[in-house]
């Protein structure tokens, strides 16, 4: 396998620059996501590490090699595409075997990687099919498949899934972090969807109009993003973003107020905020918990006088039941929308006034600018 350099990486269109400077490390065997809003330009980037587009400034390098200027067959890479790119006349065996063939390949060589690609990705039975008796993750399966057969360096993968149903996605998620835990492969996936990117990931690239935004665990992501668009792209629901003032700050807490937040204090050693400070804080809905039956009267955010418990109040507008959790949007003083991921079986209802009851030490806090607080 191979480790993956990008240096400076640059595609300019025209007088249009697309992608910014990009700096991004993935060592050898990691499965590296890229993940971002449509026009980000994580398809390009994937493009131009895979040599169907040319890199405009920069440096690329793929092993031990600067790669700039080689087409893709001397690049030890292999790509899947969104459409599955499979051959509809040829059977399954026959385009497994495809980019052997026109190597040149020996019978025996092709035979033996052929067997191996269907062992691993449990097709065997499949190997005399052609596309159309296939299921969409079966021909999912094959364009992975006639990756494996090349025994790349790097696999690209550009929004493999999108094409697939829900639940098809969620077992070819399983199948994909499987592929790479058996081949030890680096990995390079593209996706607009963070749920995939969360799932999937050893790390994560975030970018947003050519630019990264930031490069992390799925888990850093999730709990310590960098900037208000990192904070409000990864984690589903998203995390709740509401405007607040700097009230006070001492050597252990920052202490916010808001018509949302009434008052709310932040277990935080030297913030780097000032008192007058206008902040955004950060809750994760599933940081947010239902005050007791006896708390919830009123929608008016305020503290619990009895035991000090800080509470946000809102009125409910739309009440989402999953089963295992229920989604509660809120509509706050200002007339924000808030979420709140609840137990299942929680009693809430439309139109009622409810308290939440959040986690200050679990709360992001982000300057005007949009950079987080550490």
């Amino acid at each position: 396998m191979a480790r993956v350099s990008l240096d400076g990486i640059r595609k300019v269109y025209g007088s249009t620059e697309v992608i910014k400077g990009v700096d991004i490390d993935i060592a050898d065997g990691e499965f590296c996501v890229f993940v971002g809003p449509s026009g980000c330009g994580k398809s390009t980037l994937l493009r131009m590490i895979a040599g169907l587009e040319d890199i405009s400034g920069g440096t690329l390098t793929i092993g031990e090699r600067v790669v700039n200027d080689l087409p893709p067959k001397d690049r030890s890479i292999a790509m899947v595409f969104q459409s599955y790119a499979i051959f509809p006349h040829m059977t399954v065996r026959e385009n497994l075997a495809f980019g052997l063939t026109i190597a040149k390949a020996p019978k025996a060589e092709k035979d033996a990687k052929v067997a191996e690609a269907a062992r691993i990705l449990k097709m065997e039975h499949l190997l005399e099919r052609r596309p159309s008796q296939l299921s969409g993750g079966q021909r999912q399966r094959v364009a992975i498949g006639r990756a494996i057969v090349r025994h790349p360096g790097v696999f690209l993968f550009d929004e493999p899934l999108s094409n697939l149903d829900a639940a098809l996605r969620v077992d070819m998620r399983m199948e994909l972090a499987k592929l790479h835990a058996d081949l030890g492969a680096t990995m390079i996936y593209v996706t607009h969807d963070q749920v995939e990117a969360m799932t999937l990931a050893d790390k994560i690239v975030v970018l947003d109009a050519g630019v990264v935004q930031q490069i992390g665990s799925p888990l850093d992501l999730y709990h310590r993003p960098a900037n208000l668009f990192v904070a409000g792209f990864i984690g589903s629901p998203k995390m709740n973003l509401l405007k607040a003032r700097v009230e006070g700050v001492d050597a252990t807490s920052v202490k916010l107020a808001s018509a949302d937040l009434g008052t709310l204090v932040l277990p935080r050693a030297n913030a780097g905020v000032s008192r007058g400070d206008e902040v955004t804080v950060g809750l994760r809905p599933h940081h947010l918990a239902t005050a007791s039956r006896e708390q919830r009267v009123g929608s008016q955010p305020t503290g619990d006088q009895r035991t000090g418990e800080q509470q946000i109040g809102g009125t409910v507008k739309l009440v989402e039941r999953l089963g295992n959790e229920t989604l509660a949007a809120l509509t706050l003083a200002s007339g924000q929308q808030l979420i709140a991921a609840l137990p299942g079986d929680v009693d809430v209802s439309i139109g009622e006034a409810l308290r939440l009851a959040p986690q200050p030490e679990r709360a992001s806090l982000f300057l005007s600018s949009g950079a987080a607080v550490n």
